[in-house]
């Protein structure tokens, strides 16, 4: 026994120039809605970068003392020499736990950042086509001169 297949519904002109006019107005909020979130991200990860140059150079700074602390522990060892080179290494440990944390977030940023780019592109480049195919569908139509179509009746007559 064949089964019957169940006829297409059609639709109205009305229900589709309302389906095209809310794909457009989806689009445009895409494209809208993630430049905002391209450019929030942007002060984030300006904002990370600026904290790991900062911890880079401390963590530079500390290692720099730590070896003169190491140093002057060798020729005089005594509590107040090992409690500063105690002292810096802690401190050490913790800038260095703070740049973990900040690459971490760096980490997940910059992917999210390029997804985000690369939708951008491609909504932008949707509606500024939809734009000009829109120009295109909306061009008012050309006239006939009236005067060509009055000389050939004239002509016809005669």
């Amino acid at each position: 026994m064949a089964v019957k297949k169940k006829a297409k519904k059609t639709i109205s002109s009305t229900a589709a120039t309302k389906a095209v006019d809310t794909a457009k107005a989806s689009l445009e909020e895409v494209a809208t809605t993630s430049s905002s979130a391209i450019l929030t991200l942007g002060k984030e990860s300006k904002k990370l970068t600026i904290a790991a140059r900062r911890l880079s150079k401390k963590r530079a700074v500390l290692m720099r003392k730590k070896k003169t602390a190491a140093n002057k522990l060798k020729t005089d060892p005594n509590a107040a020499n090992r409690k500063n080179v105690k002292l810096i290494e802690n401190e050490l440990a913790a800038v260095k736990k703070e740049a973990t944390k900040v690459a971490g977030q760096k980490a997940t940023l910059t992917p999210e950042m390029s997804a985000l780019r690369a939708i951008s592109r491609q909504t932008s480049a949707y509606t500024r086509a939809l734009g000009q195919v829109d120009k295109v569908l909306n061009k008012p139509k050309k006239k006939r001169r009236r005067k060509k179509a009055v000389k050939k009746v004239a002509e016809a007559q005669t």
